[in-house]
Formats: structure tokens, C-alpha cells, sequence
């Protein structure tokens, strides 16, 4: 390691190969605290390269712990965290908003390192048991359309991290990971992102799989569509900027998605969320993403007819039943 850091430390580059093999040393231990966080702090310090972020995924995915749906092709709605926004939980309600409407969904998901509630966060303060056993992952699918994978039970190397990352308390490089390493390798995803360097970087390196996908960048620093500014959508087929009024909703304010100063705080926003109880400011940005996610599935569709689809779960009680019945079956 010692050589690697020596190498990193004078602006050098890991080749694909060299990264892999460097993710799988972690995951076996063979590297103390200090040494990772050294490494993890060299991500902080310049960008991460496609090479790079493929050769880490790669050793991921294989080291992962596999998980068969039976031909579901379900979605994945997830940021990549580190934006220092603080916001409520909004790719999780989203992704129950999505289910709620009719599609499947498999989050991918963990406690929260740069931000108080993490997906995993709001998920177990419902008393959700998270499991890597296939077949209630599998059950929970067709009963439900939704189901969650709690990151470090899928993978050792972010079983490995988890501590040094929560002592850092800063995003690194396995932010970026994360939406790239879903064990059911989901055939569609809506991938949030905190800059547009980022946004490049996950489309480039989408297009090299067989991923449907929309990557999207709020323009302030959001990695999620947040209404507050404009906002850019990059797909396989094109890359657009929009507005929040030219997609039919008022401009939010940064403080209207603070998520609060605890867990606790931050699943009040997702209950009143999915109890049609939140400010329009809080539907209003669940709905848009939830939306976007719909569109990746259902390209042919208007994005008008996808706001009224989400709006439609939620507003119904659908997505609120869909939970509820989700947190029955994995409690």
C-alpha cells in the first residue's frame, strides 16, 4: 500500500486492473484503517478516473454476494450522497412513490456518512430486519414490488469501510460506488449526483453496460432533482437542462428539503411524504424524481404523463400502502 499511496500521492493514475485488485485487498483486511482512510483521502484531492471507478466496481460486483429476482428488471432511485445539503430522504420515497405506481424497484442502499439519514436510517427506524436472504428479497418483490439491500450485508469491502468512512465523515469514493454495485444489477436506474464532472463520469461509464439510465444533477449541488435551480437529465440518447417551471412546479429553496437534526427528525418528512402530510415543497421534489424514474422505464412516455403517474401513487394513498406493506413482510 505504501508504494500505491507513494504513486497516488505524485498525481499518478491506478490502471483498471490495479484498482481492482486494490478493492479486493480491502475487503480481505489486508490494509489497516490508516491506510484506507490515506486512500480514501487522495479522492478528495483529485477526481476519481473512468478507468479507476470501473476497476473498483469490477472487484465489487464480483466479491458481491448475488441476488436473483426471477426476471423482475426492477429500477434502482439513489444519489450518490456528498452534496452537504442535508436533505430528507428523497430517492427513498421516491422509490416507494415508483413501486406505489406499479413498477418494481430494488433499492440499494446504507446508513447515512455525509448526511444524519441515510436510506438505511429511515428503513430500520420502521423496524424493516434487513436480510441478503433471495428468497424474502425475492418475496418481498412479488408481494410488494419493492425491495431493499442494505449495502454492507452484499459486500465485504463496505462492511470493511463503514468505519473509517463514519470517522471521516466526509464523502469518498465509495459515494460514487455505491449506485454502480447493486448485487441484482438492476436493469434500470436513476442516478443523483452532486456535480457535473460526476454526471460525465457515471454516463461514461454507463454506456460501457447494458444499463437503462438517467443521470441527473441539480445545478446548485444537489444530487437529486431538487426544484431549487435547473436541473440536467443526461440519458443514453440525449443530455438536457430543465427548468423547475418548464416541468410544472414552483422553485423550491434550500430549506425546504433540510432534513432535520436526527434520524428521527428525518422520518417524520418521509411519514408525513408518504401520508400526503408533507409542504408541496416535499411532494413536489418526490414527485419529479419518482417521475424521471418512471420516464427511464417508460421512455415513450411524456414526462407529463410520468409527473401524473407519481402524483397519482402518492396522492392516492398507493405508495403509502405499498410501504406499509412492504414493512409487514420484513419486519
Amino acid at each position: 500500500m505504501k508504494n500505491i499511496l507513494y504513486n497516488l500521492f505524485e498525481h499518478k493514475y491506478l490502471g483498471r486492473d490495479e484498482a481492482r485488485t486494490i478493492l479486493e485487498n480491502i475487503s480481505l483486511g489486508r490494509y489497516n484503517d490508516m491506510q484506507v482512510a490515506s486512500l480514501i483521502t487522495v479522492f478528495l484531492m483529485r477526481s476519481i478516473s473512468v478507468d479507476e471507478l470501473i476497476g473498483f466496481r469490477e472487484a465489487l460486483l464480483d466479491m458481491r454476494i448475488p441476488v436473483d429476482l426471477n426476471g423482475f428488471e426492477p429500477i434502482d432511485i439513489v444519489g450518490t450522497g456528498g452534496d452537504g445539503k442535508n436533505t430528507f430522504n428523497i430517492s427513498t420515497c421516491a422509490c416507494f412513490v415508483v413501486a406505489g405506481a406499479g413498477y418494481h424497484v430494488a433499492k440499494h442502499g446504507n446508513y447515512g456518512a455525509t448526511s444524519v439519514s441515510g436510506a438505511s436510517n429511515v428503513i430500520e427506524q420502521h423496524g424493516v430486519k434487513f436480510t441478503a436472504d433471495n428468497g424474502a428479497l425475492l418475496r418481498s418483490m412479488e408481494s410488494c414490488g419493492i425491495t431493499y439491500l442494505h449495502a454492507p450485508l452484499f459486500n465485504k469491502a463496505l462492511k470493511a469501510v463503514a468505519p473509517v468512512r463514519k470517522a471521516l465523515a466526509v464523502r469518498t469514493f465509495f459515494n460514487m460506488l455505491g449506485p454502480l454495485v447493486n448485487p441484482v444489477i438492476p436493469k434500470y436506474q436513476l442516478l443523483g449526483v452532486y456535480n457535473l464532472p460526476l454526471q460525465r463520469l457515471y454516463s461514461y461509464t454507463y454506456q460501457a453496460s447494458d444499463t437503462k439510465y438517467a443521470v441527473v444533477h441539480s445545478l446548485d449541488g444537489y444530487d437529486e432533482i431538487s426544484l431549487t435551480s435547473g436541473f440536467k437529465v443526461s440519458t443514453p440518447d440525449s443530455e438536457r437542462i430543465y427548468t423547475p417551471e418548464e416541468v410544472g412546479f414552483k422553485r423550491n429553496v434550500e430549506s425546504d428539503l433540510y432534513g432535520g437534526e436526527t434520524p428521527e427528525d428525518a422520518v417524520k418528512i418521509f411519514d408525513n411524504v408518504l401520508e400526503n402530510r408533507a409542504t408541496d415543497a416535499q411532494k413536489n421534489c418526490v414527485i419529479i424524481n419518482a417521475a424521471f424514474a418512471i420516464r427511464v422505464m417508460e421512455p415513450a412516455k411524456s414526462l407529463e404523463e410520468c409527473v401524473a403517474a407519481a402524483r397519482e401513487s402518492l396522492e392516492s394513498g398507493k405508495a403509502l400502502a405499498t410501504f406499509k406493506k412492504f414493512v409487514l413482510l420484513n419486519s
